[in-house]
């Protein structure tokens, strides 16, 4: 018994004196604990900021964990320090790229238009003449006659957009287009007929060499390449229209843009200069050679090329102003209207040259053109069509005021000379024309462009039925709308 008790009093002195270890010991492993604990707190607050900013997910998820960690796999906090659900989902995400969305039809095309309402009056001239007898008319505007009076010149829409990046389409239409009834005396207005409808693929990224497909512009003459909404005079003269009435033909087009003339015809353009539009610096052309919308009838090609350079005119002391210059050619064989009835079954040489320069107003600017070539046109002699000389041309001078309490004036005053035959007419009957026109170009707005001028003119009317000069002096306006 004496054994006995003496064990449990060393066994309770002992315990009793390491009481006070036991009891270190425990508060140390609770401030371990509590210290993993508040590890596990920053490290959850650091993953919800992570995945609220969508950015740092992937470099939190690859983080290793703290040393601590390791150092007590049994703790019971452990189990806190698993993947946080929904991390791992967003490193992904934050890798992977979007599918790119597919553009609705609306996003790819664009539709605009302008609309020309005009007043025409002859002030002094033959409004109307014996038959025989020629008349005070013009082959760029049908308007001006007897009765004078508005008239719709042009009312285009056009709708336009990249297919892709390589593809664009462009179709305009003119609602302002005539066409005549049976008898052929009297014509019905605003017929809605297609003016364009071409497809351009792009060979580089670059953009700078494109076929163009389809019916569209024909490359020759730089004032038949401007728009008739960008044009400053109310109509193209007649020598460089004469060539190609109309502007258009169908075929196949390769244009060359070199960037550094893009960039100088895109600084013009920033600046609000009348550019002829991008139509290349260089092209090469193959076309029916029947002109717009007219079927072909001879089996062969027209030919057509240009080329065309703008330059900066710094270095002769005109700090900012740019000149252009440039030649075009064609070669066709054209069958016209008879007044027999139908088309010629004879094919006419149609040949031409155009040059063209100019100096972009900034405020003064100057713009000339001359063509010359063989032509269908009406034999009074042997009373046939023979393709005979055609030459003429135009030299125009503006004054630009881009900035004004009213919007932009520019003043003009344009000669303009042409003899040579009008194939687009019946007969292709031979022109003798001579214009001096003064008139400004005015726009108050963006979308509103008002243009008044005064003419004379000394013409021969496009009918090689009526003999003679008619002289005289026409007022003229025109209101366009641009939308």
């Amino acid at each position: 018994m004496a054994g006995k008790t003496a064990f449990k009093a060393a066994l309770a002195a002992s315990v009793f004196l390491s009481a006070p270890q036991v009891a270190a010991a425990a508060e140390d492993q609770d401030a371990r604990i509590a210290d993993l604990q508040r590890q596990v707190d920053e490290l959850k607050a650091m993953v919800r900021a992570l995945q609220s900013a969508q950015g740092a997910a992937p470099a939190m998820a690859q983080a290793p964990a703290p040393a601590t960690m390791a150092t007590a796999p049994s703790s019971p906090v452990s189990s806190s320090l698993a993947p946080v659900p929904g991390v791992q989902v967003a490193s992904v995400a934050a890798n992977a790229k979007p599918a790119p969305k597919k553009k609705a039809w609306y996003d790819k095309l664009m539709i605009r238009g302008y609309t020309q309402l005009r007043l025409n009056e002859v002030i002094n001239g033959p409004k109307s003449a014996p038959n025989g007898v020629s008349r005070l008319r013009s082959v760029q505007d049908s308007g001006i006659n007897e009765n004078g009076n508005f008239s719709l010149r042009r009312a285009r829409l056009v709708v336009q957009g990249d297919i892709s990046d390589r593809v664009s389409l462009y179709l305009q239409g003119d609602m302002a287009a005539a066409v005549s009834n049976q008898s052929g005396t009297e014509s019905r207005q605003h017929f809605f007929q297609m003016r364009d409808a071409y497809a351009d693929v792009f060979l580089d990224k670059a953009k700078t060499l494109k076929v163009r497909f389809g019916q569209s512009k024909v490359p020759y003459g730089w004032e038949n390449l401007q728009s008739s909404s960008n044009r400053i005079p109310l109509d193209r003269t007649d020598a460089i229209n004469a060539p190609v009435p109309g502007e258009r033909d169908l075929g196949v087009v390769l244009y060359y843009t070199p960037p550094r003339i893009q960039k100088i015809w895109d600084e013009l353009t920033r600046d609000g200069q009348k550019l002829f539009g991008n139509y290349g610096a260089f092209a090469v052309a193959a076309y029916n050679g029947q002109g717009t919308n007219r079927t072909e009838r001879n089996g062969g090609l027209m030919t057509v090329a240009m080329a065309t350079m703008p330059i900066r005119l710094d270095g002769i002391g005109l700090d900012g102003q740019v000149a252009e210059f440039g030649v075009s050619a064609m070669r066709n064989q054209f069958r016209p209207e008879v007044r027999s009835g139908g088309v010629s079954t004879v094919s006419y040489d149609d040949n031409h040259v155009n040059f063209h320069g100019m100096i972009y107003p900034k405020p003064i600017g100057i713009q000339a053109e001359w063509t010359f070539g063989k032509a269908p046109q009406w034999d009074r002699t042997l009373s046939a069509i023979r393709s005979q000389r055609a030459s003429g041309g135009y030299v125009m001078a503006m004054y630009r005021v881009p900035e004004s309490a009213v919007g932009q004036i520019i003043p003009f005053a344009r000669w303009q000379k042409y003899r040579g035959g009008w194939k687009a007419a019946t007969n292709a009957p031979r022109l003798e024309s001579e214009e001096y026109e003064a008139g400004v170009e005015w726009l108050p707005l963006k979308e509103l462009e008002i243009t008044m001028s005064y003419s004379r003119m000394m013409k021969s009317e496009a009918d090689e039925r009526r003999l003679g000069i008619a002289k005289g002096d026409v007022l003229r306006a025109q209101v366009q709308w641009n939308y």
